[in-house]
């Protein structure tokens, strides 16, 4: 029982008893308790309260991440065991990312909303001063359209890679991709970290991760937004083939993989339009001699003798 000595509980001078700040309040007392509310979420003090609060983000996910390990993928392709995936992340729009791959392995693109556009280069992983060139992957297989069982050809007359699924048939193997020029030409503007970076820019990035630079990025191949050959000989805008394709490749030697998922130089869009692009790869197999794509030609029989004698002589 309360007695007339004992104090009784009231409200904070601040405070009405709803627990809303008093008339006698103002602005800055309100801004200054919230800024500190603020702080106290990531005190960074000292070194274990700054340790304390890098180790507290550690549970957080984005929507464009690499997923470690990569068995936890949420977006495992259909069939695919996740224990054997040796790659699985989701590259943001205008975003990048690069990877070594072993031989034989499986690498999947995927476009789930339809505005996706995965510019690739494919180097040797073992001497880089091999990588792809765009002319002969059209030349060799007699064929200008990127498509199933299409190789993807080193200039040393090599498989780096054979596309083994496609459900898009919307790629180029004409335009390259957008130079810094085109984009602040276009968008205004072309920085990495920007809101419309340039392929090249990222391709160099993602390059000086592996000791490369400028004058190592060849011309570039993409997926998912089509270009076809007028017969005029204009280059002609083809666009997507809506959400939920994929690409599908396997790694006939060792590859490093550089991806830069930005808008085509030939989007006709006013806008800086590229949807998020999921990419992963597991471990498998090489096309071996009893494959039909092995001897499909007599070129690209010649271009796997090639590749095998170069990846037999390394034990691999």
């Amino acid at each position: 029982m309360t007695t007339a000595e004992e104090p009784t509980a009231t409200a904070p001078h601040d405070q009405d008893p709803t627990g809303q700040p008093s008339g006698d309040v103002t602005a800055q007392d309100v801004t200054g308790r919230l800024s500190a509310g603020v702080r106290d979420l990531h005190q960074t003090d000292s070194v274990r309260s700054a340790q304390d609060d890098a180790r507290a983000q550690g549970g957080q996910a984005s929507e464009w991440m690499p997923y470690l390990p990569a068995s936890g993928s949420p977006h495992c392709p259909p069939g695919v065991d996740p224990a054997t995936l040796v790659w699985a992340e989701t590259v943001a729009p205008g975003g990048y990312t690069h990877k070594v791959l072993a031989r034989g392995t499986r690498l999947r693109f995927d476009d789930p909303t339809g505005d996706a556009c995965a510019h690739l280069l494919l180097f040797n992983a073992l001497e880089p001063a091999e990588r792809i060139n765009v002319a002969d992957t059209q030349k060799i297989p007699w064929q200008a359209y990127l498509g199933e069982s299409h190789p993807l050809l080193s200039g040393d007359g090599r498989v780096l890679a054979v596309i083994t699924g496609d459900s898009s048939g919307r790629h180029d193997a004409f335009c390259g991709t957008t130079t810094d020029a085109w984009n602040e030409r276009k968008y205004g503007d072309a920085r990495p970290h920007g809101p419309s970076p340039s392929g090249r820019g990222l391709f160099l990035k993602a390059a000086a991760k592996h000791g490369l630079s400028r004058r190592d990025l060849p011309p570039s191949l993409s997926f998912f937004q089509g270009v076809r050959v007028e017969a005029d000989g204009a280059l002609a805008w083809r666009g997507s083939a809506g959400p939920g394709t994929h690409v599908e490749l396997v790694a006939e030697m060792p590859l490093l993989v550089l991806v830069a998922n930005v808008a085509h130089p030939l989007d006709p869009r006013p806008g800086y339009v590229v949807g998020p692009l999921r990419v992963h790869a597991w471990r498998s197999a090489a096309t071996g001699p009893d494959d039909p794509r092995f001897t499909a030609t007599p070129e690209l029989h010649r271009a796997y003798l090639n590749t095998v004698d170069y990846c037999e002589a390394r034990g691999l």
